[in-house]
């Protein structure tokens, strides 16, 4: 039985990690790790943990995990990374977003380019659940013929939700990015606030791909309402396009074009996310067992896709279309701040 830790228990999605452990056959949490002893408490409390830190590599020491599930702020990732390398934990299961900005982005570039020892994915739970398997496998099985073009949206802004637009769109058509043309408005989700996470309210991209595929990724408050949705964050969808028809899900349901016949259905978004939240450990412990199954969610991927976010910046700072792979400018997020408060 593989041994599991949560780090930072005071959100809602930590709470996401420890209700998969139900459906997780590999794998239990043995200890959490918060800076805030009551919320530590309560939330270990109701999971039966009874193992409590509030310094994590005290927690790595004396426990000695296989998995570590971060739910701590963008700006603790490549700290905490580092220290669990360090400490010879084998796996990591990082929160999204990977990074905010070109600093912290090329900071964890570089440090994967290092090859660590420790194997990281990012917590992009959609790509596990049912519905949405189900959904993909029939696009890489040919059931809609060769794909022309995508849509993915998200009701919150990049920083919050489009990772997980950029990871469906690669979920879907896994071939490379090769060039980005965005606009953003918006310096709300500029300013600071306590999760670290910054962002323009809103954006619209084209993306294009190596084989040819067009994509449109928008996000925050020019993102499609989806029915079934209420707050804000469940507004999450993406439709693909090919030759012989179509394939399109929501958090709350799902249809079908193929060949002339239709098909639709709705599903229970936190019956999916438990499910997908599971697979998801699961795919780590596969991959721990063997070197060959690579998480379909690793840290490499996720660098390629938030280095489009950077390129979206870049592309709506200078007015035109940006190749890719984007070698960041400094201070991409403040120069944006600036310009939109102008």
């Amino acid at each position: 039985m593989y041994k599991s830790v949560i780090i930072g228990v005071g959100g809602g999605r930590a709470h996401g990690h420890a209700d998969a452990y139900q459906y997780v056959k590999r794998g239990r949490v043995v200890a959490v790790c918060d800076l805030r002893p009551k919320a530590m408490d309560d939330f270990a409390d109701k999971y039966d943990v009874k193992a409590r830190y509030t310094d994590y590599r005290e927690m790595f020491e004396k426990e000695k995990p296989d998995l570590a599930q971060v739910s701590a702020p963008p700006n603790l990732r490549l700290e905490v990374l580092e220290a669990a390398e360090s400490a010879g934990v084998p796996a990591v299961l990082v929160e999204k977003p990977l990074a905010i900005q070109g600093e912290d982005y090329l900071a964890l570039r570089n440090f994967a380019a290092r090859k660590p020892k420790v194997k990281i994915a990012i917590n992009h739970q959609l790509q596990f659940h049912p519905c949405r398997q189900r959904l993909q496998k029939l696009v890489e099985d040919g059931a809609i013929g060769n794909i022309r073009f995508i849509e993915a949206s998200s009701g919150m802004n990049l920083a919050y939700q489009g990772t997980h637009s950029l990871q469906a769109i690669g979920a879907f058509n896994p071939a490379a990015p090769s060039a980005v043309f965005g606009q953003v408005s918006g310096v709300k989700g500029l300013q600071p606030n306590r999760q670290e996470h910054y962002a323009p309210d809103q954006s619209l991209a084209a993306v294009e791909y190596d084989n040819g595929v067009q994509a449109s990724l928008r996000c925050g408050e020019n993102a499609p309402r989806v029915p079934r949705g209420g707050a804000i964050w469940q507004h999450k969808r993406i439709a693909v396009y090919g030759m012989s028809g179509y394939v399109h899900w929501t958090m709350w349901g799902w249809e079908t074009f193929i060949d002339g016949a239709y098909e639709s259905g709705e599903h229970e978004y936190p019956e999916e996310d438990v499910l997908g939240q599971a697979a998801m450990c699961e795919a780590m412990f596969d991959w721990l067992e063997d070197d060959s199954k690579i998480h379909p969610l690793n840290l490499e991927r996720a660098l390629v896709d938030f280095n489009v976010i950077l390129a979206l910046y870049a592309s709506a700072l200078n007015h035109k279309v940006i190749e890719l792979p984007y070698q960041p400018e400094a201070d991409l997020v403040p120069k944006l701040r600036q310009a939109l408060a102008d």
